[in-house]
């Protein structure tokens, strides 16, 4: 069927079927140059509750066998993800559970002369009333970086942008506010490991793992998920803490063995005893919504100001 339909090519949707899913055509989008795009939601076969928004460039062709594991790869994980109650949303090592929307795939040129791509999207904050504040966001990735990318297009970049802005988040250099300008998300190589040839964002110890574990299953199973299991072993989340799926399986059976989680294979669920410390994951959230805040603003309104 023809891109202008906003049908999912064949090929997409024979990888998807393999792993379960649905690929239903959406309205036909535009891109940031206003060229159109093929948008489909991605569901579980048979549940279609949950969804996420697929987007590629009309011109994509994901035919292309060197796009073929990548492609795969996306789509196993994706299964998986939407078998989270929330799988749109992500836990930071800030402590700040967050939902990521709005999405503008593929990338575009700078249009400020830069040599630069740029995917515009938004995050907010999810803590389980309305969400009030959030950041608009501009990921700009270099040339040289894109280099690595195998397509500028959604399924072969979203997980390390997403990385990427909670990187910059955790860094004090994202604010989370009611309204405001696009924040800038500089994505550059010194997140790629040429020599192990993979993505790098946090070292992290065992005790920084399983911290981030408690929050990441308190908030997303416990407040957010009406206590539903979530994936432990999510790549993105490897990826993010420069980890491996093994060592988060291993910090999920020690916080398990604690009281905290339910836990069933790589799937863990928060218990009464993870949510009775409410007051510990609400505090993490404050302290890192204050170590956002740039305090040289707060300054400035005041007026206490040489400039």
């Amino acid at each position: 069927m023809s891109p202008s339909t906003a049908a999912p090519a064949a090929q997409l949707d024979a990888v998807a079927s393999a792993h379960g899913l649905t690929l239903t055509p959406a309205e036909p989008g535009k891109d940031f140059s206003g060229n159109s795009t093929v948008r489909a939601t991605i569901a579980l076969a048979g549940e279609p509750g949950h969804k996420l928004l697929l987007e590629l460039s009309e011109r994509f062709d994901a035919s292309d066998p060197k796009f073929a594991a990548e492609l795969n790869s996306f789509f196993a994980e994706t299964a998986q993800r939407l078998r989270n109650p929330r799988p749109e949303c992500y836990f930071t090592l800030l402590g700040l559970p967050l939902s990521f929307d709005n999405f503008a795939w593929p990338f575009h040129s700078s249009t400020s002369g830069a040599d630069t791509f740029i995917v515009h999207g938004q995050i907010n904050l999810e803590t389980g009333g309305e969400s009030v504040l959030h950041a608009k966001v501009s990921a700009s990735m270099t040339r040289t970086f894109a280099e690595i990318v195998a397509a500028l297009e959604q399924p072969f970049a979203e997980g390390f942008i997403y990385n990427a802005v909670r990187k910059t988040l955790d860094q004090g250099q994202l604010e989370l506010v009611k309204s405001g300008n696009r924040q800038p998300v500089p994505v550059t190589t010194r997140y790629h490991s040429a020599k192990q040839n993979r993505f790098i964002f946090n070292d992290t110890t065992e005790e920084q793992r399983k911290h981030f574990l408690a929050g990441k299953i308190y908030w997303l199973s416990g407040v957010l998920g009406g206590d539903a299991p979530v994936w432990v072993t999510d790549p993105r989340d490897a990826q993010y803490l420069n980890t491996t799926g093994a060592e988060l399986a291993e910090a999920a059976r020690a916080l398990a063995k604690e009281g905290l989680l339910s836990l069933n294979g790589d799937w863990a669920s928060a218990t009464a005893q993870l949510k009775e410390q409410h007051q510990r994951f609400e505090a993490d959230v404050e302290d890192g919504l204050k170590f956002i805040k740039p305090s040289f603003n707060e300054e400035m309104r005041a007026g206490h100001t040489n400039m």
